[in-house]
């Protein structure tokens, strides 16, 4: 293993690609997959400290969440969940009988012969187009010990990464004086946006002036930067979430915003969760849009959809455009228009059709016929499939 200590300060910014779609792609979903099939066979000796590993990795979908917020959930001190985690992912890989195939996802991704350069900047343009910031340490070190790197190897790689997500946030913080140059560029970017934005009838309700997340809105796993467009400092769970706030607060036609506007509630097979999406905007034409940051490669997810929806009827009661940000220039009404070869769509329906897909049977259509995630995603969205994730099934909706 090359003893080099990470990426260059360049090297951080470069990670953080302007356009996450180059980074969707089936063998990251099979790492996801592998992962969470890890986490459900712990789940069968231990439930409790499995659903706190699949909360704290993002394992079903959604993106990882803080430390506070899942001693929230459980009653439990933050220290002790880390604890837990940290107890249950150290039997998990003592546990883990990985299959051939499996292994060599992960030894191809992450191999133990890889300079730590190459490895931090891989598992850094993950972290990001994945929006798991907060888990960036937590992941990264069981991905590197599931490729069979050595425990103090994973550790010290897992800092490396962790070290440049923390001087990113604070090669941030004092970029934010020139941000009146990116102006022109934001608005642009922003004017793109408008086309997809789902506006309601009637006028807008007051955007609010405080956060609605409170459990974990101070959480030391949380980067914050002083935004003068707000004058104040904004929290923020990842380098995703930071680029959205940053492109705001320069775009001329956004007068305001307010992070995490509105605790939203919505059902998943009967179990009540509370979603909070990212940021109110109030335009300078007086009109207000909710929008949420959902990675490109996330936004097909039936737990993802089902927020969603929730918060878009939310967003729409109450006066508010809704729009989901995904990293990209692709947003779903792309993704809907995409075209998909049809013996694709033939193929992966028939299966549908025939009954719950397991993850063996989409990989096989992919070896097969060359299928990408980004058609996969397409399809589902198209036809309203069910994409459940950790572990993977689709169904018809």
């Amino acid at each position: 293993m090359a003893g080099e200590s990470g990426v260059a300060a360049g090297g951080v910014d470069e990670a953080f690609p302007d356009d996450i779609r180059g980074e969707v792609s089936f063998g990251l979903e099979e790492v996801n997959e592998v992962v969470a099939g890890l986490v459900g066979a712990h789940a069968e000796r231990r439930k409790r400290d499995a659903e706190i590993v699949g909360y704290r990795l993002g394992i079903g979908g959604e993106g990882p969440e803080t430390l506070a917020r899942i001693g929230a959930r459980f009653d439990l001190a933050r220290d002790r969940v880390r604890q837990l985690h940290t107890r249950a992912v150290g039997q998990m890989l003592r546990e883990a009988a990985l299959s051939r195939g499996q292994a060599e996802v992960f030894a191809g991704r992450y191999p133990v012969d890889g300079r730590d350069s190459a490895l931090v900047r891989a598992l850094l343009v993950e972290t990001y187009a994945t929006d798991a910031d907060l888990a960036a340490n937590e992941l990264s070190y069981l991905k590197l010990r599931l490729a069979g790197h050595a425990q103090e190897d994973a550790k010290r790689i897992a800092g490396y990464v962790m070290q440049r997500i923390m001087a990113w946030q604070k090669k941030t913080n004092r970029q934010l004086a020139k941000l009146r140059d990116a102006e022109p560029a934001a608005s642009t970017e922003i004017g793109e946006w408008a086309a997809r934005v789902e506006w309601p009838g009637g006028g807008p309700a007051t955007l609010p002036t405080t956060s609605a997340r409170t459990v974990d809105d101070d959480d030391d796993g949380r980067g914050r930067f002083y935004l003068d467009k707000v004058g104040r400092d904004v929290g923020f769970d990842s380098a995703l979430q930071a680029r959205l706030l940053r492109t705001l607060n320069a775009a001329d036609m956004v007068e305001t915003f307010q992070e995490h506007p509105l605790a939203v509630r919505y059902d998943i097979d009967g179990a009540e969760r509370v979603h909070y999406p990212s940021v109110a905007a109030r335009l300078t034409d007086g009109r207000v849009v909710l929008i949420d940051v959902q990675p490109l490669g996330h936004v097909a997810f039936h737990v993802n959809r089902v927020k969603s929806a929730a918060a878009r009827g939310r967003a729409h009661a109450t006066g508010w455009g809704w729009l989901i940000w995904t990293g990209s220039s692709l947003g779903l009404p792309e993704l809907a228009r995409r075209e998909v070869d049809a013996r694709h769509e033939k193929s992966l329906g028939e299966l549908v059709e025939r009954g719950p897909v397991p993850w063996h049977e989409v990989r096989r259509l992919r070896e097969e016929s060359g299928l990408e995630l980004l058609d996969f995603t397409a399809l589902v969205l198209r036809n309203e499939w069910r994409w459940d994730r950790g572990p993977f099934r689709l169904t018809r909706g």
